[in-house]
């Protein structure tokens, strides 16, 4: 099934790694009918992430339903669905379905095949919390070769790999915009980290000075929990904003905390 995602996440091709060839589905359910240890209790799927329209659900939902029909003439009752997860959220000009437009489709293509009693499981992490989080990052300085315009950044490919790694776009804003007539320009926004490939966004329109504070959005999924201390660095704090309440989850690590595992040899 193609979700029409990026191909780095998508999972449901057979191109990709991921899961059991439906068609070999049957015969490895017979298998495990004959295990005394096992309960067969579901089906799950999983088609890729990100995904702003319903039809590849559907797609995939047609096909689970005639495998569940083929499992239930010989003899396999299940009694839950998991469709996966995958609903994608809006970064830029995206348009994505919402979660009840999704649900609406899904349960009326289970209530028509009469398969309406199943438990449905979804898993709906970015769709929830994407657009929760940002990494906030300081101008460090800003630097230009020619007409090319970068704003170096404490920020790095480490904190947010998804712009180097899936091409993926996050707005860029101002913390605190600048109101005395500071010149906006194209910038790259790039970190220190020793890659050309270490940058969370360009050509964005901005004006900046630097010790600027900026805003990376949509930073709440796949972006802390795929951080990383490369070029020895620390991970960022992460702090949840409550209204007016501010609660620190979890602190900015230390640098000597990167070497506490290493022993010397004698």
């Amino acid at each position: 099934v193609d979700a029409k995602t990026h191909p780095y996440i998508s999972t449901g091709l057979k191109d990709n790694k991921f899961g059991v060839d439906i068609t070999l589905a049957p015969a490895i359910y017979a298998q495990a009918q004959q295990m005394p240890s096992l309960n067969i209790v579901g089906l799950d799927c999983h088609i890729g992430s990100q995904i702003t329209e319903i039809s590849p659900y559907l797609d995939a939902l047609n096909k689970l339903i005639a495998l569940m029909h083929q499992l239930q003439a010989q003899g396999v009752e299940l009694s839950h669905l998991d469709i996966g997860g995958g609903l994608g959220i809006r970064y830029t000009d995206e348009t994505p379905a919402t979660p009840s437009d999704l649900l609406s489709a899904v349960f009326g293509a289970l209530d028509q095949a009469n398969l309406g009693h199943l438990q449905l499981v979804l898993e709906p992490g970015r769709s929830m919390v994407g657009n929760a989080g940002v990494l906030l990052t300081r101008v460090e300085y800003l630097k230009t070769n020619q007409d090319k315009h970068f704003a170096v950044v404490d920020a790095a490919m480490n904190d947010l790999i998804r712009p180097t790694l899936y091409d993926a776009w996050h707005d860029v804003e101002s913390v605190r915009p600048h109101t005395d007539g500071t010149a906006t320009a194209q910038y790259d926004i790039v970190g220190p980290i020793c890659e050309s490939g270490d940058w969370l966004a360009k050509d964005r329109a901005l004006a900046l000075k630097q010790d600027d504070l900026l805003a990376v959005m949509s930073a709440g999924a796949y972006a802390f929990t795929m951080a990383s201390q490369y070029n020895t660095r620390p991970r960022a704090a992460e702090v949840i904003v409550d209204n007016q309440s501010v609660h620190l989850v979890r602190p900015r690590e230390e640098l000597h905390s990167l070497f506490e595992h290493e022993r010397l040899i004698d």
